[in-house]
């Protein structure tokens, strides 16, 4: 006889969301689709959540609802696992809360070794690095070190962050960031530093010996600002940075250093978008990248590349996948904390629109993407172009794009438009030719690496081969 799974009483929990959002009753009780009598019997403990309502609310808030407490995280985490196409077709959603709450181990077992499925599958991205790299027999080097730290880390330091934040709450004054003057002031007054613009620096020179750092001055003023906060945090959070690089495990003196400049600039978009006050403002915009940089006076990439890193325990934002791509087509910078997995060497799929913002700066372009395990994703990409400040110098050209899966497109205001429903509206992506298992892509550029290819003299399809 099968038992009956335990009542869940939740009233505190969904009083806390409704007064969070801003929401009375009657609101609430019309986004579930219940009576405000019966909202009220919930919030009151009265009555149990059915799993019915678990689903709505799970659907109505993906963020907030599934970030508090274990019950809810086991069915978030499940619920994502199922959602690998391998498992189709899926039980019913109001299935998951009973499951999750009959078969609690069973279900953390599941969900550890679907993780171990797609790191298996990352493994294989990382001998297509080797394979692909003729340095040092396919060995990694010290910013591949650095890279793969930051992924592993899962692109967020929380004692830095925590920190950055701290000191950035003594820095502002009723606004949502410290301004230039508050950082320079800080700078001189605490530091004992003297500042100044120079035409001969192309970014940031800092003397230890003398005390000065030197700004360069054909930087645009949004770049000036983060350089003086990479300062500040590279000096005022050492000790919070220097037992993470000790701690980092990593095998050169190159690794640690660069990882340094790293954690600093870290600190740099912590200190200039404190987390609380980022996350909330990104929300309440609905992640728009454009107000972002106005209310916090950073650049468009600093917005896009800070949204990546909200991972805060209980405090999660939005799940996004963030990279930068030159005109080449490398990916100069990288993080993704959804199922996307970026090629670990080269470039990027060439149907991915990303490419194109290349060519079309100061343009936001928006994709809905669908990757080869059947994952959907919105896709927002700009061209960007940073000036040298000479005409003996080529401007930076690249393109930066910020993306997540499709379930959270309500709360990302570059999905609105998009047919989300449409089976054929997806552009089918992937993340490196040597790994993507797709037969009929007209774009491949390599055979796959773990598939034999068959050569036909006779016969020539848009590749001049095919997989066995």
């Amino acid at each position: 006889m099968a038992l009956k799974p335990h009542p869940l009483y939740a009233g505190a929990k969904l009083r806390a969301l409704r007064r969070a959002q801003g929401l009375k009753q009657s609101a609430m009780a019309a986004l579930l689709d219940i009576s405000i009598s019966y909202l009220s019997q919930l919030e009151g403990d009265s009555r149990p959540l059915t799993p019915a309502l678990l689903e709505r609310l799970s659907r109505r808030f993906p963020i907030d609802w599934q970030e508090n407490d274990d019950a809810s995280r086991r069915i978030a985490a499940l619920a994502e696992a199922l959602a690998d196409p391998i498992f189709a077709p899926l039980p019913p959603a109001e299935d998951l809360p009973r499951i999750a709450q009959q078969q609690g181990a069973l279900v953390d077992r599941f969900v550890l070794l679907h993780a171990a499925y797609r790191n298996a599958g990352q493994r294989l991205q990382m001998l297509d690095e080797a394979i692909a790299s003729d340095v040092d027999g396919g060995s990694r080097l010290p910013w591949e070190e650095v890279r793969d730290w930051f992924h592993n880390a899962g692109n967020y330091v929380d004692a830095i962050d925590r920190a950055a934040e701290s000191l950035a709450e003594r820095l502002t004054s009723g606004g949502a960031t410290p301004s230039r003057a508050a950082l320079e002031a800080y700078l001189r007054s605490q530091l004992g530093l003297s500042i100044s613009q120079s035409s001969d620096v192309a970014v940031r020179e800092f003397d230890a010996t003398m005390g000065h750092l030197a700004i360069g001055a054909a930087l645009p003023p949004e770049s000036q600002r983060f350089q003086l906060a990479h300062q500040l945090g590279a000096l005022a959070l050492r000790d919070a940075i220097a037992p993470v690089v000790e701690g980092a495990g990593l095998r050169t003196a190159s690794a640690r250093h660069l990882l340094f400049v790293g954690l600093a600039n870290y600190a740099a978009g912590a200190i200039l978008m404190p987390y609380g006050a980022f996350r909330s403002a990104a929300r309440t915009v609905r992640h728009d990248i454009d107000q972002l940089c106005q209310i916090f006076g950073v650049s468009f990439e600093q917005a896009c590349h800070r949204l990546s890193t909200l991972q805060r325990q209980g405090e999660r934002g939005i799940p996004f996948f963030f990279c930068r791509v030159d005109m080449a087509g490398n990916i100069t910078k990288r993080h993704s904390a959804t199922r996307l997995q970026f090629a670990r060497f080269g470039g990027a799929c060439p149907l991915w629109i990303v490419h194109e913002a290349v060519a079309i700066p100061d343009r936001i372009l928006v994709q809905l993407a669908e990757t080869s395990d059947g994952v959907r994703y919105v896709s927002m990409a700009k061209g960007l172009v940073k000036p040298s400040g000479s005409y003996q110098r080529a401007p930076r050209r690249y393109a930066v794009a910020l993306g997540c899966e499709t379930g959270f497109a309500g709360e990302f205001i570059y999905a609105d438009g998009l047919d989300l429903n449409n089976a054929g509206a997806a552009t089918r992506i992937g993340s490196s030719c040597r790994i993507c298992p797709r037969e009929d892509c007209d774009q491949r550029a390599f055979p796959a690496s773990d598939r034999a290819i068959i050569i036909d003299p006779d016969a020539r399809g848009i590749v001049p081969y095919r997989f066995r």
